[in-house]
This record gives structure tokens, sequence and C-alpha cells, in this order.
């Protein structure tokens, strides 16, 4: 199992300043790559100071600049706010301006809130529509002269420009928590991101048996690729968990806001609802979360993880955009990198040794 994080802009209040946000992200995403992370994923949002990405594609090729190794991943380009021709042309030119790093993860959206604004206020459950139409037109136009003739979208015959630096081209990445998006994605060889958001442990082996099914469905694509993300918080002692666990119940709070569309944004700032008003009450149980969540000392950590193993996951990536204190953000990239990244690193060489003989 390979390791990557989630990061992203994010600002709570007006008081903190973007020239901070962005050295924060900048500071995090070079202690990710020096520390030996397979993948930096980045979202893309819209209007809203909690995730600052209106071009996540943009911000890769910058952190591009200032990073070596790690792979720059989309997580996630939002599927009706694109056309073909320009997705195909603007992600080609990053995976170039990324030293051929770019790793293309696309979704159909998430927030109403956003979809009131950018979609014309179409359902955000819509958008799994654009998202089967775009994929597909985006690899064909990588490939050669295209034209398409679509639902949504209708163009005469074009070229992507520029081609991508990877061939055939970037790793395809779908998000995906129902069946029928995994099958979807899999038929076209693509690779999974998915999350079990609050939910208990269980739910990863949901997660792993759906991407199991879709995989044995499609016998005739290549095995593809599952990452599962959880927010991530690693401390010293057991007894800090009440802080990660603050946070977490906090930023959910925001986030049924935008996913229910049921609160106020302000200049950009969503007020956290009610909780009379939060959907599954039972993930806002701080034993819950300190439970499920992926909340502990670098032991409890790895014993977590084990879960995801079992699951089948192949990239196990943190989640750390969710208003954690900055240096709790560094100590769990440090904590990670020193005592739980080893630990596997450690195990795998010595099954490799044992299957060598």
């Amino acid at each position: 199992m390979k390791f990557a994080v989630s990061l992203t802009m994010e600002r709570f209040s007006p008081e903190t300043s973007m020239a901070m946000v962005k050295n924060n992200l900048l500071e995090l995403a070079r202690m990710a790559d020096e520390g030996g992370f397979e993948t930096l994923w980045t979202a893309e949002h819209h209007t809203i100071e909690c995730t600052i990405s209106p071009n996540p594609l943009m911000t890769l090729t910058w952190l591009a600049q200032h990073t070596q190794q790690i792979r720059l991943g989309t997580s996630t380009l939002v599927a009706p706010y694109w056309s073909p021709i320009r997705l195909a042309g603007e992600a080609a030119l990053c995976d170039h301006l990324t030293g051929g790093r770019l790793e293309f993860g696309i979704a159909r959206g998430s927030y109403q809130y956003e979809f009131d604004r950018m979609a014309g206020g179409m359902p955000q459950q819509e958008g799994v529509a654009y998202l089967k139409e775009l994929v597909p037109a985006v690899k064909k136009l990588w490939a050669h002269d295209y034209a398409h003739d679509g639902h949504y979208w209708k163009f005469p015959l074009a070229a992507g420009v520029p081609k991508p630096l990877q061939k055939p081209h970037p790793p395809i990445w779908v998000a995906a928590r129902d069946p029928g998006t995994f099958d979807w994605a899999v038929g076209i060889g693509a690779n999974i991101l998915s999350t079990p958001l609050s939910a208990p442990a269980a739910e990863i082996a949901v997660l792993g048996e759906r991407f199991r099914k879709a995989v044995a469905d499609h016998p005739e694509v290549p095995r593809p690729r599952l990452m599962m993300q959880r927010r991530t918080c690693i401390y010293d002692r057991p007894e800090d968990w009440e802080v990660a666990v603050r946070h977490a119940i906090d930023y959910g709070r925001s986030f049924e806001n935008l996913f229910q569309n049921i609160g106020t944004v302000k200049n950009g700032f969503p007020e956290a609802v009610p909780y009379e008003s939060v959907k599954g009450k039972d993930n806002y149980n701080p034993e819950s979360i300190r439970k499920n969540l992926m909340f502990g000392t670098p032991g409890e950590i790895i014993e977590k993880l084990e879960d995801y193993e079992a699951a089948g996951v192949d990239q196990y990536c943190l989640g750390l955009t969710f208003n954690l204190p900055f240096e709790l953000q560094k100590k769990t990239i440090r904590l990670f990198v020193d005592e739980v990244m080893p630990h596997f690193a450690t195990r795998d060489r010595t099954r490799a040794v044992a299957v060598g003989h």
C-alpha cells in the first residue's frame, strides 16, 4: 500500500491572510515530497473560502516548481464545470508543466451550494451524466482529431492541444461511492478515488467489495488502482484526540451547510449549521469520530490502516484539509513519515524476502 496526502488552501476567517494560506500549503507540499508520499491531491471548488481551489491544475503547476518527485493529482475536477476541449488542453498542458507528474482525477461534484452557482442550479446528482460523457471525449481528444455529438456538448472535428506528455495520457481517476460509478469507471480503465466519509470501519470493506466486483465484472481491462481517503490526524499521546475531534465536528457542520444547501455563506465563509440540522448525527458523536476517522497515535494509525489493506486499497490518502491547526498538520505528516511509513516499508521488505526464498 502506497500513501498520499490531500491538501488544499483553506481559510475559516477573514483575519487569516492568503499569503499565510499559500505559504502553509507550500510547506506541507514540500514535507510530503521529501517524506516519500506517492501523490499530492488537491480539489476543485468555487466561491467558498474553506476550499480555495478554483483551478487545481494551476495549483499543481505551481507546486511542481517546488517539489521533486511527488505525483500531483486533481481530487477532483468537477465534470459539469468543464468542456471537453478546454479540459483536454488544460490538463495536458499541466502534464507538461509538471514534468509528466499529473494524475487526472475527476468527479460529478458534491456541494449543491456550488451547483446552484456554477451549473445553473441543476441537482448535483445529475453530474454523473456529465462525467460519463466528458471523460471518453477528453480521452479521444488526447489521442487524435475528434468530433463530438453528445447530449451536453457538440463540436466539429478538433484536436486536443497540446497532447499530454505521458503516453497514452495521464492516469485517470474517478471519484466513486455507488456501485454504478465503480462499474462504469473500471469499465473504461479508470482508477478509483473513494472515501468512507465519517462512516464506521465496516464501510471500508463495503467500498472494497464494490471495487472487487467491478474488477471481476470487467476482466477485459487491466486491474486499476483503488485509493481511499479519510480525515487524518496523528498525535503523540492518546489523550490528545479531543483537538482533532473538535475540528472534525466543526468542519462537518460547515460541510453540511454546503452539501445540504441549508445554511448561510457570507463573503465565502460558510456558517456551521446547528447540530439539530445535521444528517447522521452519530457521525458527530466524539467517540465515533475518534474511532472511525484516521485519528490516533502512530500505533493506533498502523492498526487502523490494516482495515484499508484488507479491503484491497492500493493508496491510502491522508485528508488534512478540515481546519486542523497548521502545526498539527505538520506534526501529522512528520509522525506518518517517521513512524507509520517505515513500519509498512519494513514489513513489505520482509514479505518480499520471504517470497524470494
